[in-house]
C-alpha cells in the first residue's frame, strides 16, 4: 500500500524494566537479548588492589613532601619573624625621634637666676637705673634667659614640622600607640618650657613675655647663619691648602723624577765608559798572549 508522504509510523509505547541481573525488558513482557551491562571500573579493582597499591609506594616520597612542608612551615615563620623585626626598628626610630631633652642652657639659667637672687635681685622688678640695667643682675639674667630661648629654637620647630603630620596619622590610624605617646610627651614637655620662658621674661621684664620668642628666633637665624658662614670658610681654606700641598708634591714628585732620570743617565754612561775598558784591557791582552806563543813555539824548534 502506498502511504502518504507525511506519513510517521506509529511506535508502540512501551516501558523499560531492568531486571536486578542486568537485563531489560519491555512492558510487553519481551525480554532483551542485550547482555547486562558490567562495571568496567569495578572490574578486578578491590581492596586487596588498593593495598598493594600503598604497599607498593616508596617511602622516600613522604619524606621528601614531610620535608618540603617543613620547609614551607619554616620559611613563612621566618618571614613574619622578619617583618616583626622592621617593624620594631621603624617604630623605634620614629620613637627616637620624639626622645628630646631640653639644653643645657636651662640649668645654667636657674643656676644664674640663684646667683642673681642671692645678690639682691627681685624677680619682677624693673632696675632702678639705666646703670643697673646695663651691669647689674637684671642683665645678667635677661642674658641668660634669651641664651635658653636661643637653646629651645631647634624642639620647637621641630615640634611644629611634626606637629601637623602626627596628627593627620593618628586620625588615620597609621601610627602605633607608642609612638603617638612619644609624641604627647614631647609635645607637652616643648609646650611647658615655652610656658616657662614667657614667665620668667615677665620677671626680669614686664611685656617681654609677647616678643621673647620672635627675638630669640631672629637671634638663632643669626647663629646658624654665622656657623655656616666660619664652615664654609673653613672648607675653602682647607681646600685652598690641600691644593697648595698638591702642587709642592707635584713640583717635589717632578724634581725627583728629574734627579732619577739624571742619575739613571749617569749610570749608563759609566756602565759605558766600564764596557769599553773591558774590551780594549781584553783585546790588549789577547795580543800579548800571541806573542808569547810565538817564541814558545821558536824556542822548542831550536832545541830540536
Amino acid at each position: 500500500t502506498i502511504q502518504p508522504q507525511n506519513y510517521v509510523p506509529k511506535m508502540a509505547e512501551e516501558t523499560v524494566n531492568v531486571n536486578p541481573d542486568g537485563s531489560t525488558t519491555f512492558e510487553g513482557g519481551e525480554e532483551s537479548t542485550m547482555p547486562p551491562v558490567e562495571d568496567p571500573a569495578g572490574a578486578g579493582f578491590d581492596e586487596e588492589t588498593v593495598d598493594q597499591v600503598v604497599q607498593g609506594t616508596d617511602p622516600a616520597i613522604y619524606l621528601l613532601m614531610a620535608v618540603v612542608l617543613i620547609g614551607f612551615i619554616y620559611f613563612l615563620y621566618t618571614r613574619k619573624a622578619r617583618a616583626d623585626q622592621e617593624d620594631e626598628f621603624f617604630a623605634s626610630l620614629e620613637d627616637e625621634k620624639f626622645n628630646l631633652k631640653l639644653p643645657g642652657e636651662v640649668d645654667e639659667y636657674y643656676a644664674v637666676k640663684e646667683k642673681c637672687i642671692a645678690a639682691g635681685w627681685e624677680p619682677g622688678k624693673p632696675p632702678a637705673d639705666k646703670a643697673q640695667a646695663q651691669n647689674g643682675p637684671h642683665r645678667v639674667m635677661a642674658q641668660a634667659l634669651m641664651k635658653r630661648a636661643i637653646g629651645d629654637i631647634p624642639l620647637v620647630t621641630h615640634i611644629q614640622k611634626e606637629s601637623a603630620g602626627m596628627n593627620k596619622l593618628y586620625s588615620q590610624s597609621m601610627c602605633s600607640v607608642s609612638q603617638w605617646r612619644a609624641y604627647q610627651a614631647a609635645e607637652a614637655m616643648v609646650s611647658k618650657e615655652v610656658e616657662e620662658v614667657q614667665a620668667e621674661a615677665d620677671e626680669i621684664e614686664p611685656g617681654w613675655s609677647s616678643h621673647i620668642w620672635r627675638q630669640a628666633m631672629q637671634y638663632h637665624n643669626m647663629l646658624k647663619q654665622k656657623h655656616e658662614m666660619e664652615q664654609k670658610a673653613a672648607a675653602e681654606t682647607a681646600a685652598k691648602k690641600k691644593e697648595i700641598e698638591q702642587k709642592v708634591n707635584a713640583a717635589k714628585a717632578q724634581q725627583k723624577a728629574e734627579e732619577d732620570k739624571k742619575k739613571a743617565a749617569e749610570r749608563a754612561a759609566q756602565e759605558l765608559m766600564e764596557a769599553e775598558e773591558r774590551e780594549r784591557e781584553s783585546k790588549k791582552a789577547f795580543s800579548g798572549g800571541g806573542a808569547v806563543k810565538k817564541g814558545f813555539l821558536e824556542n822548542k824548534k831550536k832545541k830540536k
